[in-house]
This record gives structure tokens, C-alpha cells and sequence, in this order.
């Protein structure tokens, strides 16, 4: 029975570990799921009939067990079975040690058969307090964490089991020629090591956070120069038309002198036509939106993305430039690249100005079909794009310029005329302290 125990803390654990900290998605085939279970209570099953602990049926049935139940490339299965299996045999014996000293005294010939249960209950807990303190907190995840903090980990681990293992055996040894102090320092220095652990986990999510927030930086400055070049390109064909237009009057009025009504009709149009490649097509309410509005309208025009903006404000918002920027610019930036891909690519901008708050609705066609399309209200904006770590980082600045409003927001999938289309909508308060 024992056996059949150990297994499924174990599985549980690997379960855990594999789900919450490397994000991988279980099988969709509940047969498969069915067979995985299966494959590990045989597993105990077989240990207890033959009253055996053998590596190779603990190996074989971790690996096959695992590889039924995620969907993901066999090879990394296989890689993650294997350091996780390495990894959590470490901190079990941690935890073994520590149930041995603790509550028996280390003493030689004590069975702790059934400590060891606990001592996987222990593991979880620390399982468990290193997803929530690090992981969950700092939205990091054991598949972000760069390979060599993760061999680090291995390698650390396995060092101290090695030094833990030998020191243990020589307590047990010789325990009558020591006291309950030099049990206190070997608790002690166990409970050290796997501080340690979260003290290598926390310097590889600081790593991670400094990238992303280089990241974050980086696109934003990319996005202002993108803005800021467009305005400038404007501001050069304003000054072009204006250093023409004396030569332009003058040509006008030689055609009305010579009464060729007809060539100069056509001539103003020209000039007509020159002027509206610079003017300001979309019109707000607030200065800074209108130029954010127009250049995303001229990036949707050169991909062929059909681009409309309904509504207007009465005033300029009460919004920081940079807020606006990060809100708006990040939302239609998302837009473009999601609506390009689509079969009809269109975007969809809605301003709705109520006494107490502003409303601003990005709407865009997609490509992805067939997915399951439902209404839902959420604290953490997510993204579609396979690079989350890299592509999540605007919706992620979006949601912490909405909370400095103290305003809200909310995605849909929804199904326009036949085609998909995704929404975002930000409420922000027309006056908030920040």
C-alpha cells in the first residue's frame, strides 16, 4: 500500500510542478489522461506485489505517466522528466532529513517508513511556497527562467545532497557521540540549502524582470520615434506645400488671367489633393490622441486596414502624454498586427464621453477560427501570440496605466457579420487623483 502512496504524492507533485511552474497544458483526450493515471497506480501496484522500490519502474513510469498526460514535444517531456524527477528526489531527501532530525532524533535503526509520506507533504510545501512567493507574484514561470539558472539549480542541489547524504550517515553512525546541538546546526544548515534554492530562483526572476522591463522601455521608445518620425514627415510636407504655394497662386491667377476656367479647376484639385496627404484625418477632441489616432490611421492605410474612429470628445483628456501613449498606442499596435492577418482586416475605434467617465473601444478583425469565443472580465490582460514573454508586455503596461487611473477594462472574443473580431474597452474617470 505504501507503495501505491508514494507514487501518487509523487505524480501529484510531478503534476504540480509541470502545470503551475513550466505552464503546460494537459491532453485534451480524456484517454489519455485515463492511461496516465493507470500507468502509475500499476506502477505501485507492481512494487507492492513484489515488495520492490526499483529505479527502473519509478523511471518508466514517471517518464510514460508524464508524456500521457501533457501535450508537448516528447524530447522536452522526456528532459523535464527526468530534472524533475532529479530535483524533487533532492528536496525529499532534504525534507526526510529534516522529519529524521526534528522528530526522531537521527538515531540509528529507526524506521521512518512512513515519515517519508510526510516528508513528501513537507516538499509540496515547499513546492507550493515557491510558486506563490516567486513565481505567481512576479508573474515569472520555470519555462522563462533562462537554462542556466535551471542547471544551476540541478547542480547546487545535487552538491548539497551529496555533502547532506554523507554527513546524515556518519550522525547515524556515531550518533551517541553527539548532542542535540550538532542535530540543531545539521537542521540548520538544511534549512540553508533550501533557502539557497530560493535564493537562486529569486536572482533569476530579478534577471528576468530587469529584461523585461529593458524590453518594455525599448518598445516604447520605438513606438514614440515611430510617432515621432511620422510628425515629422507631416510637418516637412506642410512646409514643402507652403514654400509652393506662391508659386502655386501664381500659376492660378495666370490661368484666370488667360480665363482657362477648366485647367485651373483641375489645377486646384491638384493642389486640393496635395494638402489632404498632410492634414489630419481624425479629429478626438484631445491634441495628443489626434496624433496617436492619425498615425496608427496612416500604419492601417499602408497595410490595407480598413480604419474608423466614431465619436469625439468634448475636451482634452486629463491623461499624462506617456499614459496616453502606452493606453492607446499599445491597444492599436496590438490591433495592426492582429487585423493584418485577418481575411477582412478592419479596426474599429469607438469615443464615448459620459459626465463621469471617458470610453475608448478598440475593435479588430482576426485571423485565428474556430476558437472558443467567450465574454470575460479580467484583472490580468493576456495575449494570443505564441512569445508571451516578449509580445504580453504592452497589454501588461496597459493594464498598470489603466489602474493608475483607477479605471477599467475588459476583453471579448465576439463573432461580427460571420468574422472573428477581438475588443478592448478602457473606462477611464474623467477626474481620479493619481
Amino acid at each position: 500500500m505504501i507503495y501505491i502512496v508514494d507514487n501518487i504524492l509523487n505524480y501529484f507533485i510531478y503534476l504540480f510542478i509541470l502545470y503551475f511552474g513550466f505552464r503546460l497544458r494537459p491532453r485534451s483526450q480524456k484517454i489519455f489522461l485515463g492511461l496516465s493515471v493507470s500507468v502509475m497506480l500499476c506502477a505501485g501496484g507492481f512494487n507492492a506485489y513484489f515488495d520492490i522500490n526499483s529505479p527502473a519502474v519509478y523511471i518508466f513510469w514517471s517518464v510514460l505517466s508524464i508524456s500521457l498526460f501533457f501535450e508537448e514535444r516528447l524530447g522536452h517531456l522526456l528532459v523535464l522528466s527526468a530534472s524533475i524527477m532529479y530535483f524533487t528526489g533532492i528536496i525529499d531527501t532534504f525534507s526526510v532529513m529534516l522529519i529524521q532530525i526534528v522528530l526522531i532524533g537521527g538515531g540509528a535503526g529507526t524506521d521512518i517508513t512512513w515519515w517519508m509520506e510526510t516528508a513528501y507533504l513537507l516538499s509540496f510545501l515547499i513546492y507550493l511556497l515557491i510558486y506563490l512567493l516567486l513565481l505567481r507574484k512576479n508573474e515569472v514561470y520555470l519555462c522563462d527562467i533562462q537554462w542556466k539558472y535551471q542547471l544551476a539549480l540541478l547542480i547546487q542541489g545535487g552538491i548539497f545532497q551529496l555533502f547532506y547524504n554523507f554527513v546524515f550517515v556518519f550522525f547515524e553512525e556515531n550518533h551517541a557521540m553527539y548532542g542535540w546541538d550538532a542535530y540543531a546546526v545539521f537542521f540548520i544548515s538544511i534549512a540553508g540549502a533550501i533557502y539557497s534554492v530560493f535564493l537562486t530562483l529569486g536572482l533569476a526572476i530579478k534577471n528576468i524582470l530587469s529584461g523585461r522591463q529593458n524590453r518594455e522601455l525599448q518598445s516604447f521608445m520605438h513606438m514614440q520615434k515611430q510617432q515621432y518620425e511620422y510628425q515629422m514627415q507631416q510637418s516637412a510636407a506642410v512646409r514643402r506645400f507652403k514654400h509652393d504655394l506662391t508659386n502655386h497662386i501664381g500659376v492660378l491667377r495666370e490661368l484666370m488671367n488667360q480665363e482657362k476656367t477648366e485647367e485651373a479647376k483641375a489645377y486646384i484639385d491638384t493642389i486640393w489633393g496635395m494638402q489632404d496627404s498632410f492634414e489630419q484625418k481624425v479629429h478626438t477632441g484631445d491634441s495628443f490622441l489626434d496624433v496617436i489616432m492619425n498615425y496608427y490611421a496612416h500604419l492601417a492605410e499602408k497595410e490595407k486596414i480598413a480604419f474608423t474612429v466614431s465619436g469625439k470628445l468634448a475636451e482634452n483628456m486629463h491623461l499624462e502624454m506617456v499614459d496616453i501613449t502606452t493606453m492607446v498606442g499599445n491597444i492599436l499596435q496590438n490591433a495592426v498586427e492582429a487585423a493584418v492577418q485577418a481575411v477582412v482586416p478592419k479596426i474599429r475605434v469607438e469615443l464615448v464621453e459620459h459626465r463621469k467617465e471617458i470610453f475608448i473601444t478598440v475593435s479588430n478583425s482576426v485571423r485565428r477560427a474556430g476558437v472558443k469565443r467567450d465574454f470575460y472580465m479580467t484583472s490580468k490582460m493576456m495575449t494570443s501570440k505564441m512569445d508571451r514573454e516578449n509580445h504580453g508586455l504592452g497589454l501588461k503596461n496597459v493594464t498598470a496605466a489603466v489602474e493608475k487611473y483607477h479605471g477599467e477594462y475588459y476583453m471579448e472574443s465576439t463573432v461580427e457579420n460571420g468574422e472573428d473580431t477581438f475588443q478592448i474597452s478602457i473606462a477611464i474617470p474623467k477626474e481620479s487623483s493619481v
